[in-house]
Formats: structure tokens, C-alpha cells, sequence
């Protein structure tokens, strides 16, 4: 399994295709987030991310950090990538 590239201004998301709750996720993400970077992670593309993740999409990671899961905490996103860049 790879091993997405973390930094303190990526927002890692595990997704699937056809997701309406990832889709929404991603768009008030961008909206509301214009500074960050998304890193989208088809959980279907790797048996041990379907696995781990199963129904449970869209979920997000700032580093190691969960962040939301199904649907973002835009206030919780910014508090974790400000203590990202601070530690970073």
C-alpha cells in the first residue's frame, strides 16, 4: 500500500467513486478551504484501504489525525492544519 505524502497543508481524503457524501465532502472543503490541498485516496483502488475504511467515506487526515469522517468540520479542519504548520 502507498503511503500518501503528508504536509501540513494536504488534506488527505479516502473516498470512493459514485459517493454523494464524498462529493459534497470535497466540495465545501474547497469552498470553505481554498488554501489547502486535497490528496483524494480511492479506498477501492487498494484491497487493505477498502478494508480499513469499508462503508465509512469520505474520511479525512490531516497527517496522522483523523480529521472528519462523512462530513467536515471545516472549524476542527482549520484548528489541525494550523497545529500542522505550527509542529511542521
Amino acid at each position: 500500500m502507498s503511503h500518501p505524502h503528508f504536509s501540513p497543508d494536504r488534506l488527505i481524503i479516502y473516498t470512493r467513486a459514485n459517493c454523494h457524501l464524498c462529493d459534497e465532502a470535497k466540495a465545501e472543503i474547497r469552498a470553505r478551504l481554498r488554501e489547502i490541498e486535497i490528496e483524494e485516496i480511492d479506498v477501492d483502488s487498494d484491497p487493505a484501504l477498502a478494508e480499513r475504511f469499508g462503508e465509512e467515506v469520505p474520511v479525512g487526515f490531516v497527517g496522522s489525525e483523523k480529521a472528519f469522517k462523512y462530513r467536515p468540520d471545516i472549524r476542527r479542519l482549520r484548528r489541525l492544519l494550523k497545529n500542522a504548520r505550527r509542529d511542521g
